[in-house]
């Protein structure tokens, strides 16, 4: 075993396969930095030149372009509150409030770090646990889907700001675009235009939920706000900062390695439950969505963490984790290579070369990371009469590239109007955004377990894992109901 590893690090090792890294991690920074331009679209527009690349390169390739796309989604989150992949935006939510106080270079730093971490413990958990978790992964039923993404909508609680019932008027919009377009059985819902048959896209909701209302108060409020894009400011992460974030940034890690291993939940779906866990166990939850480090640290170690496990149940089960991995099963049967447990007898060389190459890619991101922060400083420079502007041009570009559709981009600017609306009605996008990424996977998981047991809502308490985490909803609802009490006792005893 040795021997075979030492061989597959000198193959590794060479000025092509490095470059070939080098390229994809940078590349797909700086994709994931543009709105719009998600780590999908950068996989799937390489995927094109792996045809005349030897295995192990094309797929080392495709695996940069996928950790360095969904780092860069963080950059333009924190800058210019407008998440360039849909994992990001979570780190939005803590990120462009540090910003705004002169620490976006901090935040992007700890951003960074978070993600080089959560990445490289993602990576020594698909070498060391690819098979515990795969058998895991195939014990998860619909039962168990439903009630862990039951779970992660008690984050909604948390990020609602002052008025928990605002958060929920939010997180029910949410839902109800959520179920727009075909459901699992044929039935269309809220198909008003052809378009809308096919339901709403993340990206045009997402970015016109958190990019346009920004560009649409610097129009109408400008008399009221006149200050510059944000700029680095403070740049050093203190040792003390980075401590105090550790624990969440080494549980966001492990969340993302176990949730990223579950075929389907991937990067977003791991980012706002490790954002919730964080939120619920720090001693400066009160501060998190308005500027707290330990957010960023808990939502990147997460989003990251999940890329290398996404590639657990690829290799030892041959199903892919999310929609990249499913290109990257394309990638494999290119190369002639057939993911399963077959492939560890018959390619085991090429697995050890897949999996040095995945280590030594957590180290380039980091540099990747570094040189692209100083690039992206230069946003500070550019005056806020032509960044509104070129924001809106990044934005409406990106989300028509997608599919070509100008559908998309109708929902992006109609999204825009919803979030300006909500800004005014100090109603919280968060729980909205939550609510919507989570809800098509909390349907079809109902509507499947009610499927296999004829309507029978037993089932839903039918295993070990389900009971935990029904559980866990019951201790997170009666802390909830405990706190709103409390404030409530609070605002009178103050009147």
């Amino acid at each position: 075993m040795l021997n075979e590893i030492l061989s597959a690090l000198y193959a590794v090792a060479t000025f092509q396969n490095l470059l070939i890294m080098i390229a994809g991690i940078w590349g797909g920074v700086l994709i994931g930095a543009v709105p719009g331009m998600t780590g999908t679209m950068a996989v799937t527009l390489a995927l094109p030149f792996t045809y005349y690349m030897d295995p192990v390169p094309s797929i080392l390739l495709l695996v940069a372009l996928y950790k360095g796309s969904t780092y860069g989604g963080s950059v333009s989150a924190i800058l210019i509150r407008t998440p360039g992949t849909a994992s990001a935006a979570c780190t939005a939510l803590d990120g462009h409030p540090l910003a705004q106080q002169g620490k976006a270079g901090k935040a992007l730093n700890m951003a960074l770090y978070s993600s080089v971490i959560g990445d490289f413990i993602s990576n020594i958990s698909l070498i060391f646990f690819a098979a515990p978790l795969a058998i895991l992964a195939l014990k998860v039923g619909p039962p168990e889907y439903f009630m862990l993404m039951l779970f992660a909508l008690t984050t909604v609680a948390g990020v609602s700001g002052n008025s928990l019932l605002l958060g929920l008027i939010s997180a029910m919009l949410g839902l109800l675009l959520a179920t727009v377009g075909e459901d699992m059985y044929g039935s269309f819902r809220f198909d008003f235009v052809p378009d809308m048959q096919s339901g709403l896209n993340v990206a045009p909701v997402l970015v016109g939920l958190f990019a346009l209302p920004e560009l649409i108060k610097l129009v109408v409020l400008r008399a009221a706000k006149t200050e510059q894009a944000a700029k680095l400011g403070d740049q050093k992460v203190t040792r003390a900062e980075f401590m105090g974030s550790l624990r969440s940034i080494l549980r966001g890690s492990v969340i993302g390695s176990v949730l990223g291993a579950v075929p389907g939940i991937g990067p977003s779906a791991a980012a706002f439950f490790s954002y919730g866990e964080a939120q619920r166990s720090s001693k400066r939850g009160a501060n998190f969505g308005k500027g707290e480090l330990e957010g960023i640290a808990a939502s990147e170690s997460a989003n990251n963490g999940a890329c290398g496990a996404t590639m657990i149940p690829l290799l030892a089960l041959g199903v892919p984790g999310d929609v990249i991995t499913g290109v990257m099963l394309g990638a494999f049967m290119i190369q002639g290579l057939t993911p399963g447990p077959l492939l560890f007898q018959t390619n085991i060389h090429e697995i050890y070369m897949l999996l040095i190459g995945m280590l030594v890619s957590s180290v380039l991101l980091f540099f990747a990371g570094k040189v692209t922060m100083r690039m992206f400083s230069k946003v500070a420079l550019i005056p806020q009469t032509l960044l509104t502007p070129l924001v809106l041009m990044l934005c409406l570009i990106g989300i028509y590239s997608i599919n070509s559709s100008m559908f998309d981009v109708a929902v992006l600017l109609v999204m825009g109007i919803v979030g300006f609306g909500m800004f005014l009605l100090n109603i919280p996008t968060a729980p909205f955004l939550i609510a919507f990424i989570l809800g098509p996977m909390l349907e079809e998981n109902l509507r499947r377990a009610l499927a296999m047991s004829r309507g029978d809502l037993s089932v839903l308490l039918s295993s070990p894992i389900t009971w935990i985490f029904s559980v866990l909803i019951v201790l997170i609802i009666a802390m909830t109901v405990r706190r709103e009490v409390q404030k409530s006792k609070d605002r009178k005893a103050h009147s």
